[in-house]
């Protein structure tokens, strides 16, 4: 016996499923922005400038929400909960990226770059522009490079000139291997710390030294529980901008676009930004008299590059040799 359902009960379901579909199809795609620095940092105002940019391109398609000083994820945390889907973009350090592709440890080679400018020059060039598809077989797709500066070393001793003067003391590393080879190679103890933990790692001499552009070392008060920072500007600490590829494959071609479009803008004001907030944050530090800010002559400087040169070799292999020869012309305008 054949049990007839009322047209009228019918087309209501339809009708609700057709209504909860549209409703479904109209809800604006969110996107979380995790980092673990501060919003007044050139990739803190970097994340608030896309979001801004994104909303204005996409109005009712997209909703950025950012959260910024490891709110939501820490650094050991970030990378796993974009690939799970828990975040949509993170901006993690370059040195952070030694497990997915050899070939980004380029950036953490010492004294590979001699200023912003250079390093500009690279990542805009094909060699550069590469490297942000270099690990979508891992299922990260980069989207752009953002400047925080060049890196500088500071200490809780007195004496911060050349590289012997950092011999025997215990600094912190970001997870790289080869910033942990370069501090051996300087007779350093390198130590793998969380941004989120360097604060009290340097007040409390769990750590002696550490290496920050100047817009880190003000931000987050390095400055206060250092006595030394000295001007070696030996490396860039620059971020890529990623998000997971499966799921920005997955995007409409609209919100894509229009998602490129934010990045690029986003990525502009980020870059100049870092210029600004550094000369500033210098200054501040300066003005503030609690470290000392060391200028090293050229003659110190070369003291620095001789020491490190064995770290070049070391990982020359793993990264390319026609790699780090394109990274190094572009020290030539």
């Amino acid at each position: 016996m054949s049990i007839r359902i009322p047209f009228v009960k019918t087309l209501g379901v339809c009708l609700a499923l057709a209504f909860s579909s549209a409703a479904l199809a109209d809800q604006p795609v969110v996107i979380k922005f995790s980092h673990v620095v501060a919003e007044n940092t050139p990739k803190g105002q970097g994340a608030l400038k896309f979001k801004e940019l994104a909303e204005a391109a996409l109005p009712g398609k997209v909703q950025v929400q950012i959260f910024p000083n490891s709110q939501l994820f820490g650094d050991g945390k970030e990378m796993e909960a974009l690939l799970l889907g828990d975040v949509q973009i993170i901006a993690p350090s370059l040195a952070k990226f030694d497990r997915y592709t050899k070939k980004l440890q380029v950036f953490d080679l010492p004294f590979m770059f001699d200023d912003v400018a250079a390093l500009d020059r690279f990542q805009a060039s094909p060699a550069g522009q590469e490297l942000l598809d270099s690990m979508k077989s891992k299922g990260i797709q980069g989207l752009a490079y953002w400047h925080n500066g060049m890196k500088q070393m500071s200490t809780n001793k007195d004496q911060l000139v050349r590289p012997e003067d950092i011999k025997g003391l215990k600094f912190r590393i970001q997870s790289s291997d080869v910033l942990e080879a370069q501090f051996r190679q300087l007779g350093a103890n390198p130590q793998k710390l969380a941004f989120s933990e360097v604060y009290q790692a340097l007040q409390t001499g769990v750590v002696d030294g550490a290496e920050n552009p100047w817009s880190n070392i003000y931000s987050q008060k390095f400055h206060e529980v250092q006595k030394t920072i000295a001007v070696t500007n030996h490396g860039a600490l620059d971020y890529m901008v990623i998000t997971n590829s499966g799921w920005w494959d997955g995007l409409p071609e609209d919100v894509r676009a229009g998602l490129k479009q934010a990045m690029s803008g986003a990525t502009e004001y980020a870059n100049k930004l870092a210029a600004e907030i550094n000369d500033r944050d210098q200054q501040r530090i300066a003005e503030a008299g609690k470290a000392r800010i060391q200028t090293l002559t050229k003659r110190d400087i070369a003291a620095w590059r001789e020491a490190v040169r064995p770290v070049w070799s070391k990982f020359s292999g793993q990264i390319g040799e026609d790699l780090i020869a394109k990274a190094r012309a572009s020290n030539e305008e």
